[in-house]
């Protein structure tokens, strides 16, 4: 019998804590409930695939919801000025490409450690975002713009949600069936056989960031859009967590794995297990400790794993 996948796994936890929750919290699976949750997971989920395409390079993004935030405070002060709303849209695309274009230089040209590169972007675009907002909330957007965020299908499905549904999909084809893709398995896998299998390195992984940088600002259009403002910490509550997502569905932290499925469930278990811990009752704090318990404790797993698995491959050498 053919073993389940870490990604099929995932989708029947996914399954069986939404069954748990629908049981025991009450008003779950209320209709302001469940749409609640819908027009919460596209902005989450958008930002956890960014970080798992970089994690899967064996690095790590932690400008990137300050990113979204900057392209987001882009496009209000675009369309507070009278500007059109494909024309603030450009704008914020282009402002988040800037940012992922100066992390991808600096780790990819200049070889210095993601964590370090994008740590002194995180603290750059904070302070941008400072001198430009002087702590503030910018608003007036255009109605037009806000149905991205609240509006809906046929009156049915959020339009953010068609959004991410797009993206994931577009997402698992550039990995899984492009060259592009193929590459930066590999660099996250070995990046030295990888140069010298005729790979430009430098320019896989400048276009990570670049592609990384565009997912925030799609999630930084949502988020603005939701919420009507733009704000510097927009969306700050999904760095670590998009950590955690992108971990906990199967993403090698050490680069070379990771499905766009598999980041999709987790996302999927996060937002069931905040929303209905929430329902009944607990604090935002132990929230938090049970999430950053699950991180550790994913880490412990796969980490025991790698080394056992490493332990056989050695015993069948001798």
């Amino acid at each position: 019998m053919r073993a389940l996948s870490k990604e099929s796994i995932l989708g029947l936890i996914a399954v069986g804590l939404f069954c748990v929750m629908a049981i025991i919290a009450p008003g779950f699976l209320s209709m302001g409930n469940l749409n609640n949750m819908m027009f919460q997971l596209p902005e989450f989920g958008l930002i956890s695939l960014a970080m798992m395409i970089v994690i899967i390079t064996g690095g790590i993004d932690l400008s990137i919801t300050y990113t979204a935030a900057l392209s987001g405070v882009a496009i209000a002060i675009m369309q507070s000025h009278g500007y059109s709303m494909m024309a603030a849209i450009l704008v914020g695309i282009f402002v988040g490409l800037i940012c992922g274009f100066v992390n991808g230089f600096v780790v990819s040209k200049i070889g210095v450690s993601p964590i370090l590169v994008t740590l002194g972007t995180m603290v750059l675009f904070e302070g941008v975002i400072l001198s430009i907002t002087k702590g503030n909330s910018i608003s007036g957007f255009s109605e037009a713009y806000e149905l991205i965020g609240n509006g809906y299908y046929l009156g049915l499905v959020p339009l953010s949600m068609i959004i991410f549904v797009f993206f994931a999909i577009f997402t698992a084809i550039l990995l899984g069936k492009t060259n592009w893709g193929r590459c930066v398995y590999m660099i996250g896998s070995n990046p030295v056989a990888t140069l010298f299998s005729g790979v430009n390195n430098s320019r896989i992984l400048l276009k990570v960031y670049l592609y990384a940088s565009f997912l925030a600002t799609v999630a930084g259009i949502i988020m603005t859009s939701r919420y009507n403002m733009a704000k510097v910490d927009l969306g700050s509550s999904y760095l670590l967590q998009s950590v955690a997502a992108a971990v906990l569905g199967g993403t090698e932290i050490q680069g070379g794995y990771g499905k766009v499925a598999g980041t999709i469930y987790a996302v999927i278990i996060f937002q069931v297990l905040s929303n209905g811990l929430n329902l009944l009752g607990v604090p935002r704090a132990i929230v938090n400790v049970i999430m950053g318990a699950i991180l550790i404790s994913v880490l412990v797993i796969n980490f025991i794993k790698v080394k056992l698995e490493q332990k056989k491959k050695l015993q069948a050498t001798l």
